[in-house]
């Protein structure tokens, strides 16, 4: 009896969270290109160890709860039905929601996600459009319809491809007479991306009609970053929606998204382009570029805004997919491990509109931002605007769902790397469980146990990133040649459960150049900052969820000793025990200790880090401050921080 009782429970279970048996990739139908990599559906991918624990504290936080007392996702949004809000926030707190869900099993969220979907789903309108009917424009019906290929994908429900297949054809009626308007202009590539996922699975060729038509009505950013006008700074008299920073990181994709319809090699290395336009006129040392709102050039006293990093962050997963270039995951790391922890607070019950590098006060107050408010960097439900309240869910789910690719060949493909375990099928259909156990990024070593369901052959390939030397790979404890950094290493054999390969990352410190030839100090994908003393005040309390200040009580105007060349000789790293929360300044699992002096000339500056001294520093004739250890914590560590440092030459001893 219990035993029918528990079968008839399990049943029941899979039935409510509507879990789809295994499936693989499903790759680009002719005639798109081929991509290099083959994404693999929601839920192939599963977070493990420290990583799962960041995606459950994000479920205990904002993300979980958000929709139970903020009113622009609560029961009268107009994505349940209500007369509420309309617009972009049910759809973009679905965007992460689903993922979240689905990669946490939580049963909670999983309820949640199903309510929303199921809504979307049984309201389609007879004509074909999806959504709150008072909503007219076709830009937050793009979020949505990214929500509903990974609800898709993760419980293969057989309402979403009929749906998608009704609204696409009342799109391609339509568009002519209702064509992209504002944001949609600028975002048309976040469409054509799902009308792509269709037609990979129906192979409707009017599909590529309507990608080609989005592509005609949106904007060129391709001819943007050739032509590159906005170096500098922008005033707020010459924003506009082509400097936005948000649209600029949803950008990032555009240029590879339609060389899968072009196949042109120009298009094909748009991205580059942009990408080098980014750093070279607005890059900031957390991997983001300087976008507080609009273009804010280098200096890391200004801001980027939390939706331009995790939708950077989606964009690069989409581009290392479809280009296939092993630095796009070392871009994607460097994001993922620096900037976007470094704007959430340990909890995740707060989060930042707007981060700085230089970051040494978080308060109310009149900042350089280019045009956003007082709030834009404390962290809050809604600093500033709600947009990243409802969007910053995305960006840890949707990186642990791309950390495993398949290739075309049948192989599977490591482009990122943090704990996991992968589970799809390989080599025509033969199914195959890798469990990749590691505290990367912390540590230097990743193990991968391969356990297939019978010996079979077929490839698997290793992101080596670029600043790993001496990176080494055993498969069995047999070593691997052809190690190089910055490449993918391609390790090609009969695999039988339950081999092991073993990596090794060594992880030098190492220094980077920035504004004003500042110096940013780095060990493997993390960039590390001034550990400063946090004194956390509360502005106001709004539900469970709370608006804080937060001011320094340590010193934060230091000059780092080094002399530019042997970085050896002037850092040391020292590692310290994983805990729950490696992204707080207490539980932060390296320390960095450098030699630095105070430069009390430094100083704040409307309420931010004042002009950065440009390097290296001349040493004073006199009134030189006393050499003293520093300690520096991973960037995403310290919510009050010093990167990008100004540096002194060592002073020679006196004899």
């Amino acid at each position: 009896m219990r035993k029918a009782i528990l079968l008839t429970l399990a049943v029941s279970l899979a039935g409510y969270c509507q879990i789809k048996p295994m499936a693989g990739p499903v790759p680009n139908r002719s005639p798109l290109q081929p991509s290099a990599f083959h994404q693999l559906p929601l839920t192939s991918v599963m977070p493990k160890g420290w990583l799962l624990e960041q995606l459950r504290i994000q479920a205990r936080g904002l993300s979980g709860h958000l929709d139970e007392f903020w009113p622009d996702l609560g029961p009268n949004s107009g994505w349940l039905g209500g007369t509420g809000e309309s617009w972009e926030r049910g759809p973009y707190f679905l965007d992460g929601l689903v993922p979240l869900a689905y990669l946490t099993g939580d049963a909670a969220l999983i309820a949640k996600v199903k309510r929303w979907m199921d809504w979307t789903l049984d309201h389609q309108q007879p004509d074909g459009w999806i959504g709150p009917a008072k909503n007219q424009d076709w830009w937050p019906n793009f979020v949505m319809l990214k929500a509903l290929t990974q609800f898709q994908e993760a419980t293969g429900d057989a309402r979403v491809i009929p749906l998608m297949e009704k609204y696409y054809a009342y799109q391609a009626r339509n568009l002519d007479q209702r064509q992209l308007k504002e944001w949609a202009i600028y975002r048309w590539h976040d469409g054509a991306l799902s009308v792509l996922w269709l037609y990979n699975r129906n192979g409707d060729k009017s599909l590529l009609e309507l990608a080609r038509k989005l592509r005609a009505q949106g904007h060129d950013w391709e001819a943007q970053f050739a032509s590159f006008l906005f170096r500098d700074k922008v005033t707020r008299a010459d924003t506009n929606l082509a400097t936005h920073g948000v649209n600029n990181a949803m950008a990032l994709k555009a240029a590879p998204v339609w060389w899968l319809l072009t196949g042109q090699k120009q298009n094909r290395d748009g991205l580059y382009r942009a990408l080098q336009m980014l750093d070279q006129y607005h890059g900031q040392p957390g991997g983001i570029f300087g976008a507080d709102e609009h273009y804010a050039g280098r200096d890391p006293s200004q801001g980027t805004e939390l939706c331009a990093v995790v939708e950077s962050m989606f964009s690069l997963e989409v581009s290392l997919a479809i280009l296939g270039d092993p630095a796009l995951g070392d871009r994607l790391e460097r994001l993922a491990y620096n900037a976007l922890p470094a704007t959430l607070s340990a909890d995740l019950w707060a989060h930042q509109y707007d981060q700085q590098a230089n970051q040494v006060l978080c308060t109310l107050a009149t900042r350089r931002w280019t045009s956003n408010g007082p709030a834009s960097n404390i962290f809050g439900l809604e600093p500033n605007f709600g947009c990243c309240t409802s969007n910053m869910h995305q960006g840890w789910p949707k990186l642990a769902a791309s950390l495993w690719m398949a290739t075309p060949d049948g192989g599977l493909a490591a482009i990122a790397y943090g704990p996991s375990e992968v589970n799809t099928l390989v080599a025509g259909g033969t199914a195959v469980r890798i469990e990749e156990q590691t505290d990367y990024p912390f540590r230097e070593t990743v193990s991968l146990v391969v356990r297939p369901a019978r010996q079979v052959k077929f490839p698997l390939v290793l992101r080596i990133p670029a600043w790993a030397s001496g990176a080494t790979v055993s498969v069995n404890g047999q070593p691997v040649g052809g190690v190089q950094a910055g490449r993918f290493l391609r390790v090609e054999r009969e695999w039988r459960s339950p081999d092991k390969v073993d990596i090794r990352f060594p992880m030098a410190v190492r220094t980077s150049s920035w504004f004003n030839n500042s110096i940013a100090v780095e060990r493997g994908p993390l960039v590390y900052s001034l550990k400063i003393g946090e004194s956390w005040h509360k502005i106001r309390q709004i539900g469970p969820a709370a608006d804080w200040e937060v001011y320094p009580i340590t010193p934060w105007n230091f000059s780092l000793t080094f002399d530019g060349n042997t970085p050896a000789k002037h850092f040391e790293a020292r590692e310290r025990p994983i805990g729950a929360q490696p992204f707080s300044a207490e539980g932060a699992p390296v320390e960095i200790v450098a030699k630095a002096r105070r430069l009390p000339s430094w100083q704040i500056v409307d309420d931010s880090a004042g002009p950065l001294p440009v390097s290296p520093l001349p040493p004073p004739a006199r009134n030189l401050q006393p050499e003293q250890a520093i300690t520096l914590i991973p960037y995403g560590s310290a919510k009050l921080r010093i990167t990008a440092f100004p540096y002194m030459l060592p002073v020679p001893a006196s004899k």
